[in-house]
């Protein structure tokens, strides 16, 4: 889950990585050991790492059956967070507490950021995935859909294996090659893995110290400010400029408060931000400080990552978010048919897929914004008819 969507793009003959994807089976293992080996690593070491090489389906049909993505962040959210996952979160808390503060010391990463990912992408450790790695990176990387992000990481991989920290034949992990409790990419654990217990390996599949503190290293390598807040729920007004709302727009909080935005409880804990409205102005409403951007630097569905701001909120103190009374969501055949109406007007919504991503958000905002509808980005029928 963790590369969810990072770097959707379709095979161009214009980039080098595109050029060495599909094809034979065969000649494509060819092509990377060679490519190897012009990279400096022994021939020897080549041979080992690619001596069990296979191409896995089952891969290639995780990748093209992500339809959990298309619930709504209320539908989504209510499904991830449980109760059990809260009352685990809460213990781990207390299990990892120097760990957590050591984490927070060094990286500025709050616990609660740390344990919402911990949680999210694998149940605290308890479901880290049956794929064999290297096969999931190299079936990834000879489909054409997305071979710049996944070719890197098999010589990422094959660096890993030289400093015996790498099985090619038995490393396990996610479908898209993330390893361990909190799911890291190859090249992820080279740049961002620590040894956060102290026994002088990194171990992220079985050491929750290393998982957390690595974790920890990479959000603050991606930008995470020390110290500041990533999100917090709101109260909006009945009426406002609804155009101003979504992620492109940031304004400081004195200019949300003057609007009739306040923050559910207690005072706004930064100095600006952006109003997220996942469901629309009917539904639950959040500020976005600037941490929160970061989180798309570790996944780039919306949905995914509002839940696990939000969730993370929930483990640090905050209540149950007010879900509101939103307009009903589109269901996958309408809003692939509003997709299909938004790219013939020329916006950019990317594959046409049933799913509410960035893209689509913007074209809604932009096309209720003309046809004089509230512009809060969420789609409705009135919508769907009206164009």
């Amino acid at each position: 889950m963790r590369q969810f969507l990072l770097a959707v793009a379709f095979c161009t003959a214009s980039t080098a990585a595109f050029a060495n994807c599909g094809g034979g089976w065969n000649s494509f293992i060819t092509g990377l050991k060679n490519e190897a080996i012009e990279k400096g690593h022994s021939t020897s070491s080549v041979d080992r790492f690619f001596n069990s090489a296979r191409q896995d389906p089952k891969v290639l049909k995780a990748d093209r059956s992500q339809g959990v993505f298309k619930r709504d962040f209320v539908d989504f959210s209510r499904r991830i967070i449980s109760k059990s996952r809260i009352s685990k979160g809460r213990s781990n808390a207390k299990k990892y507490a120097s760990v957590f503060q050591r984490a927070e010391q060094e990286f500025g990463v709050p616990a609660g950021v740390l344990l919402a990912f911990w949680a999210l992408e694998t149940d605290y450790g308890a479901v880290q995935g049956n794929f064999n790695t290297l096969n999931a990176l190299l079936t990834l990387s000879h489909d054409c859909r997305r071979p710049e992000l996944f070719r890197p990481q098999i010589f990422a991989a094959l660096e890993l294996f030289e400093r015996n920290n790498f099985s090619p034949a038995n490393t396990k992990g996610a479908w898209a090659g993330e390893i361990g409790m909190v799911q890291m990419l190859p090249e992820d654990i080279i740049e961002n893995g620590m040894d956060g217990d102290g026994d002088g390996k990194i171990s992220l599949k079985s050491s929750a110290p290393d998982a957390l503190m690595s974790g920890a290293k990479m959000l603050n390598s991606l930008g995470w400010a020390s110290g500041q807040a990533w999100l917090q729920e709101v109260q909006v007004p009945a009426k406002m400029d609804w155009s101003k709302t979504g992620l492109n727009t940031s304004l400081a909080t004195s200019a949300w408060a003057e609007m009739g935005v306040k923050p559910r409880s207690g005072s706004f804990q930064g100095n600006a931000g952006s109003i997220l409205l996942p469901m629309g102005r009917k539904g639950p409403a959040f500020i976005a400080y600037p941490n929160f951007h970061v989180y798309f630097e570790w996944n780039q569905s919306f949905v995914y990552v509002t839940t696990a701001a939000y969730f993370a909120t929930r483990l640090s103190g905050a209540p149950v978010f007010d879900a509101g009374n939103p307009d009903p969501s589109l269901s996958d055949a309408n809003m692939k048919a509003l997709q299909k109406k938004l790219a013939a007007r020329g916006h950019d919504v990317g594959k046409i897929d049933g799913i509410l991503g960035s893209g689509t958000r913007a074209a809604v905002q932009k096309e209720q914004k003309r046809l004089g509808l509230p512009a809060d980005a969420w789609p409705t029928i009135a919508l769907l008819r009206k164009l």
